[in-house]
């Protein structure tokens, strides 16, 4: 008589490297009031100090703006038209932009905001700006707090809700960690309403259409996204190496009762950041031209290093910055594929240049690498 198969083990929060916790207006905000839940934040920002200080990076994707700009500006209840809900997160994102600095600099962490759209993560021009304004925060030991650009997002090009909007962000920081706490604890085998027997599922190993089916469409009166959202931010986020888990924020402490092993849902990926980026790089984006390089730069590229402007040879092609390109040696053979921080004009500009003539020869600091080793997809990797 055969076993059934064992499931997956769950993973626990010490053994992830760098974490994106998204916070929800509903868990932040108490509507009656108006107002920071400030106890509950003090408790979430102690757990991610506690990160912190165990030498992990952690960022922010946080809600709230809208529904303080608000309460501040005395708003009635209600749906807000586009313009009106605009000019009040311009005020709620100064109220939630202090708030966080204020919880985290009592553990002396120095909160970074960094407001995004979606042609933010869409673009590679801009992706990459994004992506390296963030990366440069946490090198500096910063909190990046990231929310959606509601003042001047519209309809047409915003997220809709902050689940996607993490899950964007944990794959643009190549993240092994997305937590969404939430206002329930977890996805459930059939809308859990009073009298339910419904089940919490521990772990997904894969997101099939099984579960899709288990994910309900309600979400709370100030969040914007009930299960469905963030079984689709589960799809971005384990597309592209990084796990996910579903806990509930209702609580103190909430990251801390996850590593105590808190009822919740893990979502699994058989891939790892660096790797599901890397194949992304090699076989999803269309090559909109090439720069050659030398020896000593193939040798460096092959030990782990960036692509330098000191390295490239020749130039060709007319893409722009952002765009993939194709890296080739000194015998025009293809080394790997990579996503170049410059335009082609600009790279023609600096090749066979140092890194220090950067400066003199474009007149602005651009970044020291022409392809960053994370946006380089080397064959055979």
């Amino acid at each position: 008589m055969s076993k059934a198969p064992s499931s997956p083990p769950l993973p626990t929060l010490p053994s992830f490297r760098r974490i994106v916790v998204k916070v929800g207006s509903s868990l932040l905000v108490d509507s009656a009031a108006g107002a920071i839940k400030r106890a509950w934040l003090e408790s979430l920002a102690a757990d991610i100090a506690a990160l912190h200080t165990e030498g992990r990076d952690v960022l922010v994707v946080s809600s709230g703006a809208i529904a303080l700009g608000r309460a501040v500006l005395g708003l009635p209840r209600g749906a807000l038209k586009l313009e009106e809900a605009q000019a009040a997160a311009a005020v709620g994102q100064i109220a939630l932009a202090r708030a966080w600095s204020e919880v985290l600099s009592v553990h002396d962490i120095t909160a970074g905001q960094v407001l995004v759209t979606l042609q933010d993560t869409e673009e590679r021009r801009r992706y990459l700006n994004a992506r390296s304004t963030m990366t440069k925060l946490l090198e500096w030991r910063a909190v990046p707090v990231i929310n959606e650009n509601d003042t001047v997002a519209t309809t047409e090009i915003r997220y809709g809700d902050n689940d996607r909007l993490a899950a964007r962000v944990a794959t643009m920081v190549s993240a092994d960690l997305l937590v969404l706490l939430s206002d329930i604890d977890g996805l459930y085998d059939k809308p859990p309403v009073p009298g339910s027997d419904a089940k919490l599922v521990p772990v997904v190993a894969r997101i099939t259409p099984g579960i899709e089916a288990m994910a309900g469409a309600s979400g709370s009166e100030l969040s914007r996204g009930g299960m469905v959202t963030k079984i689709e931010a589960g799809k971005i986020a384990t597309t592209a190496g990084t796990h996910m888990v579903i806990a509930s924020g209702h609580v103190p402490h909430p990251l801390a009762r996850i590593a105590e092993g808190a009822p919740c849902t893990w979502f699994l990926t058989p891939a790892n950041p660096v790797t599901a980026r890397k194949k992304w790089i090699a076989g999803s984006l269309e090559p909109r031209g090439a720069v050659h390089i030398d020896a000593g730069a193939v040798r460096a590229l092959r030990t782990g290093k960036s692509l330098l402007p000191a390295g490239v040879v020749k130039v060709e092609g007319a893409f722009g910055k952002g765009d993939a390109v194709v890296v080739r040696g000194p015998d025009g053979a293809e080394i790997g594929r990579g996503l170049i921080a410059y335009d082609a004009e600009d790279a023609d500009k600096i090749k066979r240049r140092s890194s220090a003539d950067v400066l003199v020869i474009l007149g602005s600091g651009g970044r020291v690498e022409m392809i960053h080793r994370d946006d380089l997809a080397l064959r055979g990797e």
